[in-house]
């Protein structure tokens, strides 16, 4: 299966005063990510999503591992697979490798598709929205462990 993938140029703005990426500034440049993979590649903008369609896709949870910094100038490839297709939620796995391919970041996140009124309440993907999610889906996608 396919990876949605994007490519992101370390900005001044993103790194700290030691001069690499600032922690929270990766969680930034994963939502752009998401919002682009829903826009482009499943044709359901945020814009739609959230107005005329009044659904939300909050994030349940998340997890993390910082890798390696990077650092000013940095050419970032951010990939995004499916490890997990419900019928309201989706689990996906990222990666952020540096120029040499060397990884950065790897993350989990699972959405949760909602009503964005009221009680925010599980509702489930429109089926078009989730055909195209099921092109991404690769559960083989294993995030790498640190060594016991």
């Amino acid at each position: 299966m396919q990876a949605f993938v994007r490519a992101h140029r370390v900005r001044f703005g993103d790194c700290d005063a030691a001069g690499i990426v600032f922690f929270p500034r990766y969680f930034e440049m994963l939502n752009d990510l998401v919002e682009d993979w829903f826009g482009e590649a499943l044709q359901w903008p945020f814009a739609t999503m959230h107005g005329a369609d009044r659904a939300a896709m909050p994030t349940a949870e998340i997890q993390c591992r910082f890798v390696a910094p990077s650092r000013l100038g940095d050419e970032l490839r951010r990939e995004l697979r499916v490890t997990r297709l419900g019928t309201s939620s989706c689990t996906l796995a990222v990666r952020f490798t540096g120029p040499a391919s060397d990884l950065r970041l790897e993350l989990t996140q699972r959405l949760v598709c909602v009503t964005a009124q009221g009680a925010l309440t599980p509702q489930p993907f429109p089926p078009a929205v989730r055909a195209a999610m099921a092109r991404f889906c690769n559960t083989d996608f294993e995030q790498t462990r640190e060594p016991t």
